[in-house]
């Protein structure tokens, strides 16, 4: 793919987090930004997550142009504006959404905005904005965006659809997990799945998202949820944000021990890590009319099995979740309601706050299993 063309008027120099190839270690280095073109708007951002996405990219098991400002997950402050741009004002507090929906396109319209055509056709695999266009620049040479957003950095310019305007009142960096693995998580459950009071569910992998499955299952009144991980104290946090069973996957069978559990099979299995085995593990232990909900995302080209007639038996379903099906303009604010008001704990969630600097070594814990979800923390020197 063609390198993206470069904005040049009145840039500034920012912080940010770079890779350049798979293989190679991120660096902290000087980036050039762009001021925000017609429709966008820039952000101090003030804390960023760190997830197990960036991984895939830093692994080469996604392919992304490079070099790419990573990061996908934050929250910050406008503070300037493109031309354009209305519902927004400098000042504005906002989470960053990694699916800046167009608006106009067909799925845009009929009101399925987290499979935006245009984020999924230029957006995403292009390493751009909306008009093919980066803000972005290292050393001279263009940088690509990650996402739609590249929240490793001090300050970002994004779509104004990126931007989402939250309550001020909010705690900025506890509320930057909102745009990604809380609304991934808890959306699965409420859009993809549509979870019932009293239902079974079971999720597989306990890290960010997977808590946010467990706490989205609270939220709809699941009858039994059941977490299931490699880590006892993910398992123990997971009992403490709703889970009111565990499975510890080392210890055996997982469908096994699952469907000792609960022997007519689960409602609703969330595979929260995207593993093929993770995947095949919550199909197998589905009961009649259950729904397998994938929600971690696996390497490119990876395919999984499972029984096609035993599925059509069972009246069951596979539903896949691509950013928790949400709207973000609607889901993102009400969500931050429920972090106010108590009601969904992010904070358990957040294992360390580092500065921008240990970005590389807050990767490589997350790619070890010593981490749930890290938070970058800003200081905007600009």
């Amino acid at each position: 793919m063609s390198s993206p063309s470069f904005q040049e008027s009145t840039a500034r120099t920012v912080r940010g987090v770079v890779f350049r190839s798979p293989g190679q270690e991120v660096t902290v280095t000087d980036v050039t930004l762009a001021p925000p073109g017609p429709g966008e708007v820039e952000v101090a951002v003030a804390a960023a997550g760190v997830c197990h996405s960036d991984l895939h990219v830093l692994r080469g098991e996604w392919d992304h142009p490079t070099p790419v400002v990573m990061g996908h997950e934050g929250s910050g402050v406008v503070t300037a504006l493109g031309a354009g741009v209305t519902g927004l004002a400098v000042g504005d507090h906002v989470v960053l959404s990694w699916v800046p929906s167009c608006g106009t396109c067909r799925f845009c319209v009929s009101g399925r905005p987290a499979a935006c055509s245009l984020v999924a056709e230029v957006v995403a695999p292009g390493g751009v904005l909306y008009d093919g266009t980066s803000r972005l620049s290292v050393d001279g040479e263009p940088a690509h965006h990650y996402l739609g957003v590249s929240s490793f950095a001090e300050r970002v310019v994004v779509p104004a659809s990126g931007a989402i305007k939250v309550r001020k009142d909010a705690p900025l960096d506890v509320i930057a997990l909102v745009g990604c693995a809380i609304a991934t998580g808890v959306g699965a459950v409420r859009n993809t799945a549509g979870v019932e009071a009293g239902a079974t569910v079971a999720v597989i992998g306990c890290g960010g998202v997977g808590l946010s499955c467990v706490q989205g299952a609270r939220l709809a009144g699941a009858g039994r949820i059941v977490a299931v991980d490699v880590v006892p104290e993910k398992l123990e946090l997971a009992r403490r944000l709703g889970a009111t069973d565990a499975v510890d996957a080392r210890d055996g069978d997982v469908v096994e021990a699952l469907r000792t559990l609960v022997p007519e099979g689960l409602d609703y299995v969330f595979d929260a890590i995207g593993k093929i085995e993770t995947t095949e593990q919550s199909i197998a232990a589905l009961g009649q009319g259950g729904a397998a909900v994938i929600v971690g995302l696996p390497p490119t080209g990876r395919t999984a099995r499972f029984d096609p007639l035993a599925l059509a038996e069972a009246d069951q379903r596979i539903l896949g979740s691509n950013y928790g099906s949400v709207d973000a303009g609607r889901d993102i604010p009400a969500l931050v309601d429920l972090v106010v008001s108590g009601e969904l704990d992010v904070e358990s969630m957040i294992s360390a706050r580092r500065p921008l600097d240990e970005a590389g070594d807050a990767l490589a814990d997350l790619a070890a299993g010593h981490a749930l979800r890290q938070l970058l923390m800003m200081e905007d020197r600009t």
